[in-house]
């Protein structure tokens, strides 16, 4: 998945970038709301871990007061990225607040990360519209586990061609253009171009071979995971 992370704790937001990374996740982070709200808008997520209490810069014109308000503004622009609140307010009428805003879901500090983890994944599944399992020829994605395999056997794949495959078999049969892949797998430090995309693409399919599945190219549209006829 390619998250936003919104936090203003140094501390907090260095061992949430790691635990992420660790995991697979592509990680953009901001640390006050008005950085927060230019990411939101100018970027692609599958979803937003979002601090309510966060500071503002010295721009007092933005109208941005807190992660509760850069929420809203999201919302009310149609934006409807599955957001995750993460913030140490624990009062009810404040997560009813979050929740009225447009947050799908909330987490009070201190939390666990593997707790964080999980519920990142049910929420973009249902945003989605996917399962954990996803079947294609004798290609099997399971996405709690976050392996593949080919009739049952494991398939090993370098991180970025496993990245890559996700995207393709989430869900399978839906075509995905070489710049929604770019978006997904890249971040603001790491940029993953056209050349090398294809690259990956090449090596997926020779693994593919006798899978069942295979990575079909729609010329200036992008590609497709389809079952192999």
């Amino acid at each position: 998945m390619r998250i936003l992370l919104v936090e203003d704790d140094e501390v907090l937001r260095g061992v949430m970038l790691r635990s992420l990374g660790d995991a697979g996740h592509r990680v953009d982070v901001a640390a006050n709301v008005e950085d927060a709200d230019h990411l939101w808008r100018v970027q692609t997520f599958d979803a937003v871990l979002l601090d309510l209490n966060l500071p503002a810069t010295s721009s007092p014109t933005s109208g941005l007061a807190s992660g509760l308000a850069a929420l809203r503004q999201a919302r009310a622009r149609g934006d409807r990225t599955p957001v995750l609140v993460l913030t140490a307010r624990d009062r009810t009428d404040e997560r009813i607040a979050g929740l009225d805003a447009g947050a799908d879901d909330y987490l009070g500090k201190p939390f666990d990360l593997a707790e964080v983890e999980a519920r990142l994944r049910a929420l973009v599944r249902r945003a989605q519209g996917t399962e954990d399992i996803a079947l294609l020829g004798q290609l099997r994605l399971d996405r709690r586990a976050r392996r593949f395999a080919v009739g049952g056997v494991p398939l090993d794949l370098p991180a970025r061609e496993f990245e890559v495959l996700w995207e393709l078999m989430s869900p399978p049969g839906r075509t995905v253009s070489k710049r929604e892949l770019s978006d997904k797998l890249s971040t603001f430090d790491e940029s993953l171009g056209d050349n090398a995309l294809e690259a990956f693409i090449s090596r997926l399919r020779k693994k593919l071979v006798a899978s069942g599945a295979a990575i079909r190219t729609l010329r200036g549209i992008g590609y497709l995971m389809e079952a192999e006829t």
